[in-house]
């Protein structure tokens, strides 16, 4: 390639601390492409702040569980930087968050000023929908249109079927079950996870759904013989959600005398509050205390070699031929093929 190009990842963000917790559920409550408060878009914004207020002492408390801080953005950034180096010295790798720093604007304006020129964008949600990739994906195009319109830019918006990410994902299963006793992993049930969306938005159209359930299938083929049900989490408010719930299917798993179960947390890539609380504290404590004799949970992506080999590959695939400068990228893998 010729001139600089960057690798710019996509995520939502976390608090980096405790005192961050409030100001960050205010921006999250903000967003009228996640969630649409009362009251219109000039409500949107003081019903945030009421909603944050509410919401942060529960939230604060689940922090300081897991340490006082998300590791979302540490992992981010450590993903990008193996990447990164998968693809080649040419590429500047950045991390984009949604609701907390580092923002659009900050990273757009640093990338200008080292140079950069072209700019492959991957959203770190497997799958889309409008609501949390497809915001992060907005919010990036509007603040490039605004601060950088020379920058040319692609978009990688979702890779739930990307055959690399499946076989990544089914490595990490395969290494989970083996926290089972040999003779008990035929009795394992995978209980699948992703996060919930309202049931509206699937009523409207989102793919959301639709993909979880093709990338639950793709994984499922590489592991035969494997049982396996999908649950939604971290459901809130006084909305219908899509469900069933994690509680709700471990509750059925229990009565169909299910004892063992493996989370496998399939929408998020990275440790972060709902990995460490949600599944890890909150889900096992009430799977233990209902009756179940083993709780394990897949491990995140997070540095795997495995995974960061896929996102390498889906970006070196999706580099379009005009900006190849001789074909090759620098570790001699052709851009149109999956780096090794």
């Amino acid at each position: 390639m010729s001139g600089k190009t960057a690798l710019i990842l996509l995520n939502m963000g976390g608090p980096d601390d405790l005192d961050a917790v409030q100001p960050f559920l205010c921006n999250l409550f903000s967003d009228r492409e996640l969630i649409r408060l009362p009251g219109g878009a000039f409500l949107q914004r003081p019903f945030a702040r009421l909603m944050a207020r509410l919401r942060a002492p529960k939230t604060r408390r689940a922090y300081e569980a897991i340490g006082g801080a998300s590791p979302l953005r540490r992992w981010t950034e450590c993903q990008a930087r193996g990447i990164g180096r998968l693809l080649g010295d040419e590429w500047q790798t950045a991390v984009i968050m949604r609701y907390w720093a580092p923002r659009a604007d900050e990273v757009l304006n640093h990338l200008r000023r080292l140079g950069v020129q072209r700019a492959m964008v991957l959203s770190l949600y497997p799958h889309f929908t409008a609501a949390t990739s497809g915001s992060s994906i907005n919010d990036f195009c509007r603040q490039a249109v605004r601060l950088y319109p020379e920058l040319d830019y692609r978009l990688i918006h979702e890779w739930f079927d990307w055959p690399p990410f499946l076989d990544a994902l089914a490595h990490q299963i395969r290494q989970g079950l083996r926290k089972f006793a040999e003779e008990r992993r035929k009795h394992v049930v995978l209980l699948f996870s992703a996060h919930a969306l309202p049931e509206k938005l699937i009523l409207e159209g989102d793919p959301y759904l639709d993909q979880v359930r093709s990338t639950m299938r793709g994984v499922l083929e590489r592991l035969p013989g494997c049982r396996a049900r999908l649950a939604f989490q971290s459901r809130s408010g006084p909305v219908r959600w899509i469900g069933p719930s994690v509680t709700e299917t471990l509750d059925a798993l229990l009565e169909e005398g299910c004892r063992e179960v493996l989370m496998v947390p399939v929408s998020f890539v990275s440790d972060h509050v709902e990995t460490l609380h949600e599944i890890d504290i909150e889900y096992r404590s009430y799977a233990l205390q209902k009756g179940l004799d083993r709780f394990e949970r897949v491990a995140a992506f997070n540095d795997d070699a495995g995974f960061l080999r896929a996102m390498a590959a889906l970006v070196a695939s999706r580099v379009p031929v005009s900006w190849l400068k001789c074909g090759q990228m620098e570790n001699g893998a052709s851009c149109q093929e999956a780096p090794s």
